[in-house]
């Protein structure tokens, strides 16, 4: 109801084993996932307010549940821990192997039974962070024909399988987009149709729906400095219709990090609109467990809903009162201004990292042993943080909310669990900063 009071007309929950499959229970049984029955249910309301409820099912990258599978191993590129291009070290396979004769027979179980549950023309493959492509079962392929070719082709296989069930596809735009040369064959993929007939919402035709792209490329990007510019000139050169998709940067920062998040938004906006996207998708990610509470969220949910709209402004003032009124329903104002100004409070710490604050990866950190990719830097802040930062930090943190306190929401439940989680959020940040003052207690061996 609230994101369609805000104009967004496309909501997509990504997957990747956190859909209740028939033959994969040992997969996703243990994460909460969406069955069938309540996939339906959310399509119909979303049906109802205007939204296309978008199926998600990463299909390349991004698999390292099913791999683990025993029935499944078999599909992985690679089946033994490696060391990534960034210097990462990624203890579990995660990517299929393309050349595997039994890659596009799974796939295609998958499309099956998800597919039937939503009345949308779209499916998003995902497609992104490929990461141990080439290391294992197609290295030698890979040689022989290139890594961006063995991508590509591979990525023209689930267009096809996608195509065939009537759906276009969307893919992340990250892979190909290293590839320059191979964008523009991505255009042979499907275009619009010149028949704008109205799409029958449920129909089950096969191949491309009119007027609607064979493939959409989802460029994102989550720093304040992407090169969302030059990227989308890049896919709307290739004639490759295209989303630019920037995020909330809420992910590993527990209360947000909204200097970085605006900025985002505001490049995306812009170089969109310049280059003709068909879509801006606002992405909310959940890197360590998703600690980060809705609540938090909202604030650059609706900064995004408002630049999608009006990619030249965007008026604070105006988005807080928006915030007070539809989302937090609180006449105070008061929660809208200290969730807002929450998300600046890392600035305090002085430090800068992509998609992470102290405040975020200090309480979550990992075992150093376990090598885990989420969170790792959480162990090395207290040695380059000078104490006194992060007592301003803190201090900062304690000011909003105390003025959260003040903040009188409606009796709805829905209100008063924002207010409740906007809090939450507050006092993990705030005890990340007792922890990183206990860190350096312990390494000075001094008492804290």
């Amino acid at each position: 109801e609230k994101l369609s009071d805000f104009k967004i007309n496309e909501l997509q929950l990504y997957t990747e084993h956190t859909f209740a499959y028939r033959k994969y229970k040992s997969v996703w049984q243990s994460w909460g996932a969406l069955t069938a029955r309540e996939i339906k249910i959310l399509d119909a309301r979303c049906h109802a307010l205007g939204i296309d409820l978008v199926p998600n099912q990463n299909s390349f990258g991004h698999l390292r549940y099913f791999l683990e599978d025993s029935r499944l191993k078999k599909l992985a590129e690679i089946s033994e821990p490696y060391e990534a291009e960034t210097g990462d070290f990624l203890r579990r396979p995660t990517t299929l192997a393309p050349n595997h004769p039994g890659t596009l027979p799974f796939l295609r179980g998958l499309y099956d039974e998800l597919l039937s549950n939503f009345s949308s023309r779209f499916l998003n493959i995902g497609g992104d962070e490929t990461w141990d492509l080439g290391k294992g079962r197609s290295k030698r392929l890979c040689a022989v024909k290139g890594k961006g070719r063995v991508y590509l082709d591979f990525i023209k296989k689930i267009q096809r399988e996608v195509s065939r069930r009537g759906r276009s596809m969307m893919f992340w735009g990250d892979i190909i987009l290293k590839y320059p040369r191979l964008i523009s064959e991505l255009a042979a993929c499907g275009t619009p149709s010149t028949d704008s007939a109205r799409i029958k919402i449920g129909s089950q035709q096969a191949g491309t729906v009119p007027g609607v792209p064979g493939i959409i490329a989802l460029n994102w990007g989550y720093a304040a400095d992407h090169p969302f510019e030059a990227e989308a000139s890049r896919f709307a050169k290739a004639k490759i219709p295209f989303y630019v998709c920037p995020g909330t940067s809420t992910w590993q920062t527990l209360i947000g990090k909204h200097d970085n998040a605006l900025a985002n938004l505001r490049a995306a906006a812009r170089a969109g609109r310049k280059h003709g996207a068909i879509g801006y998708l606002v992405t909310d990610w959940g890197d360590g467990g998703h600690p980060q509470p809705l609540a938090v969220s909202w604030p650059m949910l609706a900064a995004g809903a408002a630049l999608a709209w009006n990619s030249k402004q965007l008026d604070q003032t105006v988005l807080k009162h928006v915030l007070s009124r539809d989302v937090f329903e609180d006449a105070t104002g008061n929660l809208a201004r200290a969730g807002f100004k929450l998300g600046f409070a890392h600035q305090k710490l002085g430090v800068n990292a992509p998609n992470e604050t102290p405040l975020g990866t200090v309480i979550a950190a990992p075992k150093p042993e376990d090598r885990e990719l989420f969170c790792r830097n959480g162990l090395k802040w207290f040695s380059k943080i000078p104490a006194r930062k992060i007592l301003a930090a803190l201090r900062a943190i304690e000011t909003q909310r105390s003025i959260l306190a003040r903040g009188r929401p409606v009796s709805s439940s829905c209100a008063k669990r924002l207010a409740h989680e906007l809090d939450l959020a507050a006092r993990m940040a705030a005890q990340s900063c007792h922890y990183l003052l206990w860190q350096q207690a312990v390494a000075s061996e001094k008492i804290y």
